[in-house]
C-alpha cells in the first residue's frame, strides 16, 4: 500500500509472466504460449485489418509496462555511441600518431605539441567531457559519442605512436628501394606492421566503451543509461530496472565475444580456432 496526499494505491504482486509479453488489457491476455504461437500462423484474425503475427509483435513491442521497443532503441543508441566514438578516435588518432612518432616526424616542436594534445584529451575523464558537451550541444547521443571520441583519441593516439616507433625499418627501406613514393612507403611498409595493433586496440576499446556509454548516458547523453536512471527515480519499477541491467550485461558480453572473434579473424586469419 502506498499513501500520498492525492491518492491511496493498493498493489497486489504476483509472478504474472504473461504481462512481460502482453499487457492485461490486450486482446492476447490469457492465451498460453502455445496458443499464441498457433494464433500467429492462424488464418483467422483477431483484428480484421491486422495479421495475427503483426498484432502479436506490436502488442509485445509497445507493451506499456515493460516498454520493449523503447528499451531496444535505447540499447541501439548506446551501441551506436560506442561504435561512432571508438572509430572516430581510431581514425583521427592514427594520422596524429604519425606526427607524434620520432621516426616519422623530425620536427621536435610538432611532436611535443601532438603528444601534449594526447595527454590533455585523455587526461580529462570521459564523464567530464560528457558534461562539457552536454552543456555545449545539449542532451543526446552525439554528446556521448564526442566524449568517447575525445578521450580515446588521446589513448589510441599514444598507443599507435608507440607502435610506429617500434616498427622494423627494414621493411620500409625495402619498399623505398623499389622507387615507391612516401605515401606508398606508409601504405605497404608501415600499415601492415601496425595493423594488428590498430585492430586489436580499436576492438578492445570498442568493447570497453560499450560499458562507458551506459554510464555517460545516465548523465543525459541518452541510451540505456538514461532509461535506467529514469526507472530508478520512480523507486517502484524495480523489475524494469533489473530487466535493463540484465540486457546491458548481455550486450556487453556479446560485444566482448564479437570483438574477440573479430580480432582472431583479422589478425590470425580464417584458420583461427581459439
Amino acid at each position: 500500500m502506498q499513501l500520498s496526499r492525492a491518492k491511496i494505491e493498493v498493489h497486489r504482486y504476483f509472478l504474472g509472466w504473461e504481462n512481460f509479453f502482453f499487457p492485461f488489457n490486450s486482446r492476447l491476455h490469457g492465451y498460453t504460449a502455445s496458443e499464441v504461437v498457433s494464433l500467429a500462423f492462424s488464418g483467422e484474425r483477431l483484428q480484421a485489418d491486422t495479421p495475427n503475427w503483426r498484432l502479436i509483435f506490436q502488442t509485445f513491442w509497445y507493451n506499456p509496462d515493460w516498454q520493449h521497443g523503447t528499451v531496444a532503441v535505447a540499447l541501439l543508441e548506446t551501441i551506436l555511441m560506442a561504435v561512432l566514438g571508438t572509430f572516430t578516435a581510431a581514425f583521427v588518432g592514427l594520422p596524429l600518431a604519425l606526427l607524434a612518432a620520432n621516426n616519422f616526424t623530425p620536427s621536435a616542436p610538432v611532436r611535443f605539441f601532438v603528444r601534449r594534445f594526447f595527454d590533455f584529451v585523455r587526461g580529462i575523464d570521459m564523464l567530464i567531457w560528457s558534461l562539457i558537451f552536454i552543456r555545449a550541444f545539449g542532451l543526446g547521443p552525439l554528446t556521448g559519442a564526442l566524449a568517447i571520441a575525445f578521450t580515446d583519441t588521446g589513448s589510441l593516439g599514444k598507443l599507435f605512436s608507440e607502435a610506429l616507433e617500434n616498427i622494423d625499418n627494414k621493411q620500409v627501406e625495402g619498399v623505398q628501394s623499389t622507387g615507391a613514393s612516401r605515401l606508398q612507403r606508409y601504405r605497404f611498409g608501415v600499415i601492415p606492421q601496425i595493423l594488428p595493433i590498430f585492430v586489436s586496440q580499436g576492438l578492445y576499446y570498442l568493447e570497453s566503451n560499450t560499458r562507458s556509454a551506459t554510464v555517460i548516458g545516465a548523465l543525459g547523453a541518452g541510451g540505456i543509461g538514461l532509461l535506467l536512471v529514469e526507472t530508478l527515480r520512480t523507486a517502484r519499477d524495480w523489475e524494469n530496472t533489473l530487466y535493463i541491467i540484465i540486457l546491458t550485461v548481455v550486450v556487453v558480453i556479446l560485444m566482448d565475444n564479437l570483438s574477440g572473434w573479430l580480432r582472431r579473424r583479422l589478425i590470425q586469419g580464417k584458420d583461427a580456432t581459439h
